[in-house]
């Protein structure tokens, strides 16, 4: 197997344009590529991070909700690295985006929070120096 690294992660959401709005203006994603597809009823977003694909935004109609908590089977979260949580930390301060007591990872030492995105998608930021 030659893998080389993860090409997207796929959201489905249930409020598109909320989603939409949420990972390009507060987390600062940037659009590669929206299609409507009208025999799906779905929009695809195609969302970059500093120029690389990295996340693939679908809606569709009534998509059945995914337990998440506690710590349910499947997919756990979304984990972005940053250089600074401080700033990071002020950032969503003024976005008003709520956030958890910052904790230590006890293998690394790196700081580290989470937020959730509008359908409740665990999203953690990573501090690496």
């Amino acid at each position: 197997m030659n893998i080389h690294k993860i090409h997207h992660t796929a959201i489905i959401c249930s409020n598109y344009e909320v989603s939409k709005t949420f990972y390009t203006d507060v987390l600062g994603l940037s659009v590669l590529a929206e299609v409507y597809r009208e025999e799906r009823q779905s929009y695809k977003l195609d969302l970059a991070l500093n120029g690389e694909y990295v996340i693939e935004l679908f809606s569709f109609p009534a998509p059945p909700a995914r337990p998440s908590r506690p710590e349910a089977v499947g997919l756990r979260h979304i984990a972005f690295q940053v250089p600074d949580i401080e700033e990071t930390l002020k950032c969503l301060d003024e976005k008003g985006v709520a956030y958890e007591p910052l904790r230590i990872d006890e293998f690394t030492g790196s700081r580290f929070t989470f937020i959730a995105d509008p359908d409740g998608l665990p999203i953690e930021f990573y501090e690496v120096k």
